[in-house]
């Protein structure tokens, strides 16, 4: 399964690809104008309206020349969706692993457990105050889905010229924060002769 969502993302069976991509923008698209329950069952009734003549059809075949007629869609009814008991263990340990350290990490700062790391967390409230001001969280979806289906090929595409860029971001952020703390080492003055003596008696 995980394989095949990988393909996807990467493109690699390009039909399959662009009706899973098309099919998914669409629906998010027509949510701003409908409800999600619309939404399904008008899908849900597209396909019908396909698949239920194409089914009739093969049937009336079938009565006419009085032999069986292989299933139009038996493909799909036999394909096997299910998972296996390791399988069904796996995912559901890393759900409720995800969703306990979520629950920690959310409690780490709300509660203050880290100063610096709650102040990062209130400027990215903060943030996101203006985000929702602009824009609402289907819209949110939508730009992430794009973002799924095109920037894992754009850094196949470009690896090297991103990992270059990145190695270097993080030499000038490294030279920067040791430059700062020469400076602050700089700043701090020298412990006075009293200071010396006193902590000598001690």
């Amino acid at each position: 399964m995980a394989s095949k969502a990988m393909d996807l993302i990467y493109w690699k069976e390009l039909e399959k690809t662009g009706i899973v991509f098309t099919g998914l923008v669409i629906s998010l698209l027509c949510m701003f104008q409908f409800t999600a329950i619309s939404v399904w069952s008008n899908f849900c009734l597209a396909i019908m309206c396909f698949t239920f003549p194409v089914r009739l059809l093969y049937k009336a075949v079938e009565l006419l020349r009085r032999k069986n007629v292989e299933h139009p869609f038996k493909s799909y009814l036999e394909r096997d969706l299910s998972l296996t008991d390791e399988q069904t263990v796996y995912y559901v340990e890393r759900i409720v692993l995800l969703t306990a350290s979520a629950v920690m990490e959310i409690k780490h700062l709300l509660f203050v457990g880290s100063i610096f790391d709650s102040i990062k967390f209130i400027v990215l409230l903060y943030l996101l105050t203006y985000v929702g001001a602009q824009c609402n969280g289907l819209t949110l979806v939508i730009a992430g889905l794009i973002s799924v289906f095109s920037l894992p090929l754009f850094y196949k595409r470009q690896e090297e010229r991103i990992n270059k860029l990145v190695r270097m971001v993080q030499t000038r952020v490294k030279t920067t924060k040791e430059i700062t703390q020469r400076a602050k080492q700089t700043a701090t003055p020298p412990p006075t002769s009293a200071a010396k003596v006193k902590a000598k008696a001690k």
